[in-house]
């Protein structure tokens, strides 16, 4: 196979990759990167296919790569490298929001099983997004606090709902527990209640995990539970 052969056989398959459509001579002449005729280029072709490099399905057809074009094609003539920025570009986009949804999947995992373990609400934020989960309002909704005064849980649906992102942005956290305990200028709609929270990071990037509930908690137990559901975000 010479010089020319050698770019018409890339030329043909990288066309036939792109359309999926026979190459003919003409289109060949029309893509400017050869410099010499059909009848040329015709010639070429009829050579590539009786050496097996190339077949013509229809009489009337152009010219579509054998296996053994393609197999030519890989171990010689391909360039790997001229796709390389597109491809890591797309792979780059790709990438990051494949690690965004496991960001997501863990945080949500990590507050499912807390809120398996402890009769409060559980939540955490998601790094590198605005959002948080939060799981276990029926857990607090059954305590005598809260069925006894229906105010004060519609208070916890709306601090949930509606401000529980802002709110962790407002307090401090940091790898150790913190407790705010029915501290009104942090919790106004529900003063009667304390918030545990501690950070985590995930892939260098900070998250809060915490529970909400009543000022009764168990504080020891929680503080365990918590710290347990923490380090297992940390070690992920």
């Amino acid at each position: 196979m010479n010089e020319r052969q050698s770019k018409l056989l890339v030329t043909i398959i990288n066309q036939f990759i792109q359309t999926a459509i026979p190459v003919g001579s003409k289109k060949l002449v029309e893509s400017g990167l050869f410099d010499c005729s059909s009848a040329t280029i015709r010639n070429e072709m009829l050579q590539l296919e009786d050496e097996g490099f190339l077949e013509q399905p229809h009489i009337s057809a152009g010219r579509v790569p054998s296996a053994k074009g393609y197999r030519a094609y890989v171990q010689a003539h391909m360039e790997p490298a001229k796709k390389e920025r597109t491809i890591m570009k797309q792979f780059e986009i790709l990438k990051s929001h494949y690690f965004q949804r496991k960001d997501q999947e863990r945080a949500y995992d990590a507050v499912a099983m807390l809120s398996h373990m402890i009769p409060n609400v559980a939540f955490a934020s998601v790094p590198h997004k605005d959002q948080v989960f939060y799981l276990g309002l029926a857990n607090v909704l059954r305590q005598p606090e809260f069925l006894a005064d229906p105010r004060l849980a519609s208070g916890v649906a709306e601090v949930l709902e509606n401000h529980l992102s802002a709110l962790l942005e407002e307090v401090t956290v940091d790898d150790h527990v913190r407790y705010y305990i029915g501290e009104e200028d942090v919790l106004p709609q529900i003063q009667s209640c304390s918030l545990m929270a501690v950070e985590y990071t995930m892939r260098g990037e900070r998250g809060v995990l915490g529970i909400l509930g009543p000022m009764r908690m168990d504080y020891s137990y929680n503080t365990v539970a918590l710290t347990l559901a923490s380090d297992l975000l940390r070690s992920l």
